[in-house]
């Protein structure tokens, strides 16, 4: 979130938001002690929202007879273009998905932290350093791109596109690339220091996300960042419940939990440095 311009006190903004919303205008207002302080998600639509004030504030209609909202294409392709890391992320984790379902565990375990094979009948596993040493340096990285159902795949994007845009447009394409990088290769080498190799999914990033979002909201409130205190509790709350006994007695044993908490300490690393960097410039 972007701040944008200061509404007057007690002024009723109902009809804006209406008609921001309407205009797929993604936005909010907080109460300031000076105002009410309007924010925008996307500064590309910056332009939009302030005609729509404009005319707010001098008692026009907000909504023109004959006149529509934004085509929903014509609005998303301007907005994916400004995440590109994030949709690329998102864009991978599709195709590797829908390739899983084509070559099955051919794919799979090309991908997998070191390289798995089958050998006198029980699965056999490579070390870490073979990999690394016959150059498939991929593998550090990769099994964040891996999903082993459509709800894994759906919740785990869903978060990435939620914290994943904040971070790209606020700080850049560069700070998510490097977040990915270091957040993914240090989930996935938390996960293996615990001995586990058949294990995927971008949770690990996904709690990098969270913990680095957390933050710069939370320590930079004017920063643009944010996300819901409850969203933050459920979900540190349900890190700390697949990691208990209890999860897998109802069917959650099987969790990454060393790759959720290895992503965290990442985010919240990246979320402090950059949280003190923007306070003191």
């Amino acid at each position: 979130m972007h701040p944008v311009m200061l509404l007057p006190h007690g002024a009723d903004t109902s009809e804006l938001r209406q008609a921001l919303w309407k205009y797929r205008i993604g936005h909010r207002i907080t109460q300031e002690t000076d105002g009410q302080l309007l924010w925008i998600a996307d500064p590309a639509r910056q332009q939009s929202m302030q005609a729509l004030v404009q005319r707010w504030e001098r008692g026009e209609p907000l909504v023109l007879a004959g006149q529509s909202a934004p085509r929903t294409a014509s609005v998303a392709l301007p907005a994916l273009r400004r995440v590109p890391v994030t949709a690329a992320m998102i864009l991978i984790s599709l195709v590797i998905f829908a390739l899983a379902g084509v070559f099955g565990d051919q794919l799979i375990v090309a991908l997998t932290i070191v390289p798995v094979g089958v050998e006198g009948g029980r699965l056999a596993f490579g070390t870490l350093m073979e990999s690394m040493t016959s150059g498939q340096v991929w593998r550090l990285l990769s099994p964040a791109f891996l999903h082993f159902g459509w709800m894994h795949l759906i919740f785990n994007l869903m978060w990435v596109w939620y914290f994943g845009r904040q971070v790209e447009v606020m700080q850049g394409s560069r700070i998510m690339l490097l977040l990915l990088l270091v957040a993914g290769i240090g989930a996935n080498l938390a996960q293996y220091a615990t001995g586990t190799v058949l294990f995927g999914g971008m949770s690990g990033v996904v709690y990098a996300l969270l913990g680095h979002v957390w933050l710069m909201a939370w320590r930079v409130p004017r920063s643009g960042f944010f996300v819901p205190q409850m969203l933050v509790v459920f979900m540190l709350g349900w890190m700390v419940f697949t990691m208990t006994d209890f999860a897998a007695v109802v069917g959650f044993g099987n969790v990454a939990n060393e790759a959720h908490l290895g992503g965290l300490v990442v985010g919240l690393a990246t979320g402090w440095y950059h949280s003190m960097r923007y306070s003191s410039s």
